[in-house]
């Protein structure tokens, strides 16, 4: 169960103050759906403590990954995991890493449980809720081994631009929660999105690219979803970026 400082209990409930990456829908969910939510997400999803906004995570309140997972492993956080196609067959194919998919779409939270339950992926969580505060207040400094984020959305108009998630805000926070030598993987059908995510990380404290020329290979530990190849089909270039997480600079002499 997530963690709260009691020295914080006091403090006013705040809404955000910058643009989030998405729009939540609220779209019924299917009775299949209803009854993954009542059935599994007791196992499945981490229960957190809100601010004021519906997906948002209290300051001052954390999991212990170990005490979620019941076991000390090598974790992977997939950022906006959709319907939980890649995660979902990621964790079934590595029993020995866990996996946390961030997803604030709740339908699709609860297709991932039913594919995760089908696959016997026990070793996978779920938290809904918004990204950055997953990775600035729920989980620990050094907590992750990889980040992953896969086709994020684009918001390709260019007054919706400052929504995008790889902006130089987001760098600070995925070096908080990576490991030293810990990998963020970036994945997008969206030229100009690619260029921003590369100008981004070019840019950014704490990280060094984990791959040569232009772009990265394509991560073999991606599953090729529908999402992606309707992108290729539309004739868009898929791009991988990898970056690694640099070792921490200590204070002692």
């Amino acid at each position: 169960m997530p963690q709260h400082d009691p020295s914080t209990s006091a403090e006013p409930r705040r809404f955000r103050d910058t643009p989030v990456s998405f729009v939540r829908r609220s779209g019924r969910m299917s009775d299949g759906q209803e009854r993954a939510w009542a059935e599994l997400s007791g196992h499945y999803v981490i229960d957190v403590e809100r601010d004021a906004a519906a997906t948002s995570i209290r300051p001052g309140t954390t999991v212990d990954p170990a005490a979620v997972y019941g076991r000390t492993a090598p974790l992977v956080v997939e950022i906006g995991s959709g319907q939980g196609h890649a995660i979902v067959h990621a964790a079934a194919h590595t029993p020995e890493t866990d996996f946390l998919a961030v997803e604030v779409f709740r339908a699709g939270l609860a297709r991932t449980m039913l594919d995760a339950d089908r696959a016997g992926a026990r070793n996978l969580r779920l938290v809904e809720a918004n990204a950055p505060e997953v990775l600035e207040h729920l989980l620990p400094e050094a907590s992750v081994d990889e980040l992953w984020i896969f086709f994020p959305d684009p918001w390709h108009k260019a007054k919706h631009n400052k929504r995008r998630l790889i902006a130089p805000a987001f760098p600070p926070i995925a070096a908080r929660a990576l490991r030293d030598g810990g990998l963020l993987r970036l994945a997008t059908d969206w030229e100009d999105y690619a260029l921003q995510m590369r100008e981004v990380m070019a840019g950014a404290d704490g990280f060094t690219p984990a791959f040569e020329g232009e772009w990265a290979d394509r991560f073999e530990g991606r599953v090729m979803t529908a999402f992606e190849r309707k992108g290729i089909a539309k004739g868009r270039q898929i791009r991988d970026l990898v970056y690694r997480r640099a070792q921490r600079r200590s204070d002692r002499p």
